[in-house]
């Protein structure tokens, strides 16, 4: 045992914090991660953005009930600038935040609406290789009835940046269907260095929000810019698809919940649970309650009328359908 707990990996974790729900969240993604995870033996950096000229009010993580709480999980809640995002593509924090780890040290984000589910430090990562979420749908690009497609579109991508664009390719999948080409949800990223990472995916992300090609033209950059410029980036530096094993991130040892509605919905017995055992605890409890969303769908037992509205072993292959019945039935918040 004692070998096989020193050869474990150590790396660190980075969400993003501000004030508003990402706050909540924040102290519900630290409390699972040391409900779930209590061998990991990494650093645990809450990352807030500071007041600046790019931000019309102050969106650093103020409320001194969780900050005391971050604080007593060994969250490091760390201060960052933002330089070319700010308010008007708040996604674009997760691009700035890396920014301030340590440099040369492995790292993983996440998002905040995220829950740890197991054992992190039994993910057997090859940080060399970066990777992310393929737990998506084909959002982006939305080709035009007469051009350009699929194709036209990733390659004027690829070849912007100098990239290889046809080793990119799933040539199991047919030409002109969303799944051929490489493409990531945001909600977990990782490499060997946050530094390159960030400063990359800062240069690619910058570019095509300021100056994007033609083939954009008619295409929506937000809030899709940081899945845009995120398969550029990790094909850069020679990541790609599934270099993990499957059922672990986004299955066995992390859940991308997006929002506790949809959680409830859609999530495993086994999710449910380890979020109520997590959010359990009065420490924990009395802040999160102050969250609307968390105070209903989890302390009020709002979650399982939710719950009752689908059968979970057979639920709708797409997101919007699920969203609209719960719509329907006056459940939706955030």
């Amino acid at each position: 045992m004692a070998k096989k707990q020193a050869s474990r990996q150590v790396f660190n974790i980075v969400i993003v914090g501000q004030n508003n729900r990402l706050q909540f969240e924040a102290l519900l993604f630290a409390a699972s991660l040391r409900y779930s995870s209590p061998g990991f033996q990494g650093r645990l950096f809450v990352a807030t953005p500071q007041p600046g000229k790019l931000w019309p009010g102050d969106p650093s993580v103020r409320n001194p009930d969780v900050l005391r709480a971050l604080h007593e999980l060994d969250a490091e809640v760390v201060p960052f600038s933002s330089k070319v995002f700010g308010a008007n593509y708040p996604h674009g924090n997760k691009i700035e935040a890396l920014s301030v780890l340590p440099k040369g040290e492995p790292f993983i984000f996440f998002d905040t609406d995220t829950l740890i589910t197991g054992d992190i430090s039994t993910v057997p990562f090859n940080f060399d290789r970066p990777s992310a979420s393929m737990r998506r749908e084909g959002t982006w690009p939305e080709p035009t009835l007469y051009g350009p497609g699929y194709t036209d579109i990733w390659k004027s991508l690829y070849d912007r940046f100098g990239l290889n664009f046809e080793s990119s390719l799933d040539k199991s999948q047919p030409d002109e269907y969303w799944e051929k080409y490489l493409y990531f949800n945001a909600g977990y990223f990782y490499y060997s260095c946050p530094h390159k990472f960030g400063q990359r995916f800062l240069e690619y992300a910058t570019d095509i929000y300021r100056n994007p090609p033609p083939e954009l033209i008619c295409q929506s950059l937000d809030p899709w810019l940081d899945q845009v410029a995120l398969p550029l980036v990790i094909h850069s530096f020679r990541g790609g698809r599934r270099t993990l094993p499957p059922g672990m991130l986004d299955g066995t040892v992390s859940c991308h919940y997006r929002n506790f509605p949809l959680l409830y919905a859609r999530e495993s017995d086994y999710v449910i649970d380890v979020l109520e055992n997590v959010a359990a605890p009065n420490k924990i409890k009395k802040v999160l309650k102050n969250y609307e969303p968390m105070k209903k769908m989890i302390y009020q037992s709002k979650g399982q009328k939710v719950r009752a509205l689908f059968d979970q072993d057979n639920l709708p292959r797409k997101e919007q359908p699920i969203r609209n019945r719960i719509k329907s039935n006056g459940w939706w918040m955030r």
